[in-house]
């Protein structure tokens, strides 16, 4: 069993669809635990709403590129778009920042939300 840092995100009527993904999530996995969801301004277009950002912690057989196709899936079915822009406007968006204690997002290391989600979830992780 593999265990992963899913970072959830969104700025389109943000709290149903935050809450609609942690279902989801918890659903199809087993979500461990979750961090806190804050609002957090708009990175690269700022022309658009903030966004409320967190993060779950989720054991799964999934391998990390399975889970990253699974992911891409689940944001579909919830409604998310390509954009032409971007950064811009999202329904949901979740990305995999560690895999197995390992952080596999370059943006862990530029977001400081990201990575304050990850380290409330694994306060051991080691990066």
């Amino acid at each position: 069993m593999n265990t992963a840092v899913v970072g959830l995100g969104s700025n389109i009527d943000p709290e149903k669809n935050i809450e609609q993904a942690r279902r989801v999530l918890a659903k199809e996995f087993g979500v461990l635990k979750e961090s806190a969801f804050i609002r957090t301004k708009p990175i690269g277009y700022s022309e658009q709403d903030d966004f409320i950002n967190g993060s779950v912690f989720l054991k799964t057989p999934l391998t990390h590129p399975e889970l990253k196709q699974k992911l891409k899936e689940l944001e579909k079915n919830l409604g998310r778009e390509v954009s032409a822009i971007k950064f811009g406007p999202r329904t949901i968006d979740m990305d995999i920042i560690v895999f197995n204690g390992k952080v596999v997002d370059k943006d862990f290391y530029e977001r400081d939300f990201l990575k304050n989600a990850a380290l409330e979830l694994i306060p051991e992780l080691e990066y």
